[in-house]
């Protein structure tokens, strides 16, 4: 159908160059921007063009009938139609059609966000201007579109620039709702249509960039998503253009990939997050969305973004550990659900060869279960690596057998299956395994028993592989230049993994019982058997020889035996020595000397042979290897053993023979192995860490920075077993000042941070479990806590961040010695901002007042005592008024020191600033009670209160005092009235003094009001932290 010619096609031109200039130059409201068209008398196309948009407005199920509609006037508008077509009907023109649009459009604007109105008409808008565009296009002939490079002009496409020309001056207008609902349409016109006129696109490029730095978040949320389109049509020009300073110039994706990292609206992010093009520019600033403060994005990314990615195997090995790593362990249930619901049903499937749809969901059919896609999905996350120690390969595949029981019916773990057995492979036997023993559904045991093979059968299989690996181990040790080295790691991995599978079997199996503890004994004394390895022998050997005391017995009797075949390796050609000190004392004579001692048969060849001295100092250096082995299997040993020390005859044995020579000895390594072994023996016995206290002190101070933590770790565990070695009844004194002097030292150990981190974790636990109470080494944590050169040590910070909250509201007690320091932190902290630099930003003191005040208010009080909870006549348990002793005790501790001529007008203020946010009640004690109240009164009459905040917090601690004291004097009089009836006649009081008494309860019990709901708020927010820890 042939269209009309445009009569306003000149005048709509110099329109949107006016309005442009307007946007370019100034900021200016919507009744200045636009020009409001003259709306005359009603006419029969605004009654249909209203009627249409009203309809619009009620509800978007109608919307596609409703823009079919609205295209039929359209049509009759713009194009030529048929004489019989109209035949009784007004003549109206596009731009007749173009203004009542546009006068419908001009009414939005108005609209609220929460209008939901306004967003049914965007969207209907944003309908009809697709579906003209579509029925334009295809009207017009392929010649003109391939002829042509620029947008062909349509009526849609000048409805789209008349619509445009108004709504793009008022993005900069000062009404937040305007800018709203114009930033609305924009985008929404930008992701409905195919293209845009090029004079609008840098319009609506400049205008769109300018509202991402608004200062309302429900508008950048709309820039972020209309320019999250055109971040894809970036010209490199626009790329180049990102590095000047002018931000109208600067290219949106780079605009928009600052925005997604800095702004702070989590909305903002989050539409970011899901509407940026997945280009190799984005995807590493998409993904580090993981990391996200605010838990929705971060579940948005493992639900939305990586579905919606396509092929993980296109990420790195190293991104792909980190993002399960980040979503199995994320502190939100939704967000592991979501990163485990990923890698069973998405990645599984990618390796599976099933190719799922564009938008990310899940396929709607999945591949059949398979082994080998199994096995590939563990060969990309690097299960060698990922699996090892605390990796996260075991949590995930515990997320894809619980949620695949498909994979879990049809896995079979066969003769074959053991007899060519992969690190991936044994993985995957290990890992269900863990999941069949470890579950609390019965049926996966019975799984296990179906599946897994017998003890006495798997016992084959750990000895045919523990054999290649030591084999190999041994061809690579005796290797001789030119030869190739063998890879030992997988091999490695692959018993590491069958000793864990052992672990977990059934030992009620007799012969496969004897038949696994005799190959673990041989396993055992093998001198080159791997640490890791090593250690999870003597755990499997440990659950086969049982929990009773007898089988602790024999297992240390085993352990000791291998022990001494591997000590007989150091020189088998000598005969044995009665005592292995010697293998101690030859070691350190061979490389602490400088002169070399002369062996029993080698005395004379050292002097005479150059190359026998290169011998015995590899001699030398094997007896250092060989007894650091020994005291390995021992340290594996202790680690198993819960039994006294003195009753079992084999770890005195190893103690006389084995750890204590260690520990004389003057080779480091050897010495300092010999000090964890001799810790874990301190742990079976009280007396002999009584007796090794000040060697562990005593290596903390003369030794390094490794040495001392350890020291200060092995301190710690010894001090929490046997708690009575600190007490005051039965502690040396001496030996107490040792400790605490230890503990103190280590926290200044700010030049080495893994010391002050152990000596704080340690000293942290031992003050929960009430081990050490030191006021001074309280005052030192709280310190350590606010001084701004704990920041870089994060263990330090997260530590005391959850230790001081939880000493004080769980005992009373903690609470009254937090408040007995609360003054001295006060004047440390003081002293440190002083001498801080100016670049160097400290912890306001009054932001630490605050938080000491809120440690030790009563009302936090967690764990109740006896003097919060009382019993009725009928034996309940009720609870008492709270009991604000603890704020008292803070209150003359801090009023003693504002008193004190040695404080500065600083101090004094912080201090008494303090004291007005105490919580007093009449529960309190009465000697406390007037013992503050005489404090008060003094600091009132030494007027030490010199501006308005000190005088006011001084007036309302004493009026709380004084109306505590006033209902303690009144509940007495009232019981000795009811009980001796008498009359109150003689009892009068004076009007004016009861009137003032009155107003002073009224005035205080506001102030309580008032504080008591900010308390409550404050709770409640001390909850959201605690749970979202």
């Amino acid at each position: 159908m042939p269209g009309r010619v445009s009569a306003r096609a000149s005048s709509a031109s110099l329109s949107h160059n006016a309005s442009s200039q307007r946007l370019g130059s100034r900021r200016t409201t919507a009744l200045s921007t636009i020009d409001i068209p003259d709306e005359g008398p009603s006419t029969a196309l605004r009654t249909r063009i209203c009627e249409i948009f009203s309809l619009a407005q009620k509800s978007t199920a109608g919307h596609r009938k409703l823009a079919t509609s609205l295209r039929k006037i359209q049509e009759e508008c713009c194009y030529e139609l048929p004489k019989t077509q109209r035949q009784g009907q007004a003549e109206f023109g596009e731009d007749d059609f173009n203004v009542e649009v546009a006068r419908c459009v001009i009414r939005l604007m108005c609209l609220k966000k929460s209008e939901a109105v306004g967003d049914r008409v965007v969207k209907f808008l944003g309908l009809f201007l697709q579906r003209a565009s579509a029925k334009d296009a295809a009207l017009i002939p392929e010649h003109e579109v391939d002829e042509t490079q620029t947008l062909p002009e349509t009526p849609s496409t000048r409805l789209t620039s008349h619509i445009l020309s108004i709504v793009l001056p008022l993005l900069g207008s000062k009404e937040k709702v305007v800018r709203y609902r114009a930033t609305q349409l924009v985008a929404h016109i930008i992701n409905s249509l195919d293209s845009v006129d090029d004079e609008y696109y840098q319009l609506i490029r400049m205008g769109l960039l300018k509202r991402v730095r608004d200062k309302e978040s429900v508008i950048r949320v709309q820039a972020v998503l209309g320019l999250g389109r055109l971040a894809g049509n970036e010209t490199e020009e626009d790329q180049d253009d990102a590095d000047s300073d002018n931000d109208d110039a600067s290219g949106v994706l780079t605009k928009l990939l600052e925005v997604l990292q800095n702004d702070p609206s989590a909305d903002v992010r989050r539409s970011l997050l899901l509407n940026l093009p997945l280009t190799p520019t984005t995807l590493p600033f998409l993904l580090e969305r993981a990391r996200d403060v605010d838990p929705a994005i971060r579940r948005a990314l493992y639900s939305r973004l990586l579905p919606a990615l396509g092929d993980f195997r296109h990420l790195s090995l190293s991104m792909r550990e980190k993002l399960l790593r980040w979503g199995l362990r994320d502190r939100d249930e939704n967000v592991r659900k979501a990163a485990g619901k990923l890698f069973r049903e998405r990645w599984i499937e990618d390796c599976a060869g099933s190719s799922g749809p564009v938008d990310g969901t899940t396929p709607a059919q999945a591949a059949p279960p398979s082994l080998e896609a199994l096995l590939e999905l563990l060969e990309r996350i690097d299960v060698v690596n990922s699996a090892a120690g605390n990796g996260i390969a075991t949590e995930a595949m515990k997320e894809f057998w619980s949620g695949r029981s498909d994979y879990r019916d049809a896995i079979t773990f066969d003769d074959a299956f053991w007899d060519r057995l992969t690190p991936e492979s044994v993985f995957v036997a290990r890992s269900f395994n863990d999941l069949c023993k470890g579950g609390e559904d019965s049926r996966f045991e019975s799984l296990a028993e179906e599946k897994m093979p017998e003890v006495t059968k798997f016992a084959f299989f750990l000895q045919r592989y523990t054999n290649d690996l030591i084999n190999c181990i041994r061809y690579n040790n005796a290797m001789v230049e030119g030869q190739e080295e063998e890879d030992t790691v997988e091999r490695e991995f692959i018993v590491e993994q069958l000793l864990h599978i052992a672990k977990a079997l059934d030992y009620t199996d007799e012969i496969g019982r004897r038949k696994i503890f005799s190959l673990l004994r041989e396993i055992l004394a093998i001198e080159e058997l791997p640490e890791e390895i090593t250690r999870l022998v003597v755990d499997v050997l440990r659950e086969v020889c049982g929990s009773e005391a007898a089988g602790e017995r024999e297992f240390c009797g085993i352990v000791l035996e291998a022990i001494a075949e591997v000590h007989d390796n150091v020189a088998p050609d000598e005969p044995t020595a009665d005592n292995e000190d010697e293998s101690f004392h030859s070691a350190r004579s061979e490389l602490s000397d400088s002169t070399p001692t002369k062996s029993k048969h080698g005395g004379r060849a050292q002097a005479e042979n150059g190359d026998s001295s290169e011998k015995d100092e590899e001699k030398a250096i094997r007896e250092i290897m060989i007894n650091m082995k020994c005291l390995h299997i021992a340290q594996c040993m202790l680690e198993n053993v819960e039994g006294d020390l003195q009753q079992n005859i084999h770890l005195v044995t190893m103690l006389n023979n084995l750890v204590v020579p260690a520990v004389r000895s003057h080779e480091a390594p050897i010495r300092e192995r010999g000090l964890l072994c001799l810790g874990l023996c301190c742990l079976l016995d009280k007396a002999l860490a009584d007796e090794n206290l000040t060697l562990f002190l005593h290596c903390f101070t003369k030794g390094h920075d490794a040495l001392q933590a350890s020291a200060l770790h092995i301190l710690c565990d010894i001090l929490t077993t046997h708690r009575n070695l600190m007490t005051a009844e039965s502690g040396d004194p001496a030996l107490q000042k040792s400790v605490y002097k230890v503990f103190s030292k280590g926290l200044k150990a700010s030049h080495a941070p893994e010391v002050q981190s152990a000596a704080t974790t340690a000293l942290c636990k031992l003050m929960l479990t009430s081990v050490v109470r030191n006021e001074e080494l309280l005052k030192q944590l709280v310190t350590l806590f606010f001084d701004p050169a704990t920041k870089e040590n994060a263990a330090v910070t997260q530590a005391l961040s959850y230790f001081l909250p939880v000493f004080c509201h769980s005992k009373r007690e903690n609470m009254e010695m937090m408040a007995l320091v609360a003054g001295g932190v006060i004047h440390i902290q003081l002293n440190l901002a002083d001498e801080m630099d100016e670049e160097e930003e400290a912890v306001s003191a009054s932001v630490v007042g605050n938080m000491l005040v809120d440690w030790t208010d009563g009302r936090k009080l967690v764990v109740q005592d006896a003097a919060a909870v009382s019993w009725n006549e009928a034996g309940e348990k009720e609870a008492k008024a709270v009991n604000g002793d603890v704020h008292l005790v803070l209150a003359d501790s801090l009023l003693e020191r504002a008193l004190s001529h040695g404080c500065s007008k600083e101090e004094r203020k912080v201090l008494l600033t303090m004291v007005g946010k105490m919580h007093v009640t009449a529960n309190s004690s009465r000697e406390k009670l007037e013992a503050i109240t005489n404090l008060v009164a003094e600091a009132i009459d030494a007027k030490i209160a010199t501006d308005t905040t000190t005088r006011n917090a001084l007036n309302k601690i004493h009026l709380a005092l004084t109306k505590a004291l006033g209902e303690l004097d009144t509940v007495r009089p009232r019981i000795e009235d009811r009980d001796a009836d008498q009359t109150v006649a003689g009892n009068e009081v004076d009007v004016e003094e009861a009137s003032e008494v009155e107003d002073t309860k009224m005035e205080v019990e506001e102030d309580d009001a008032v504080t008591q709901g900010q308390d409550t708020l404050l709770e409640e927010l001390l909850d959201d932290e605690d749970e979202g820890l």
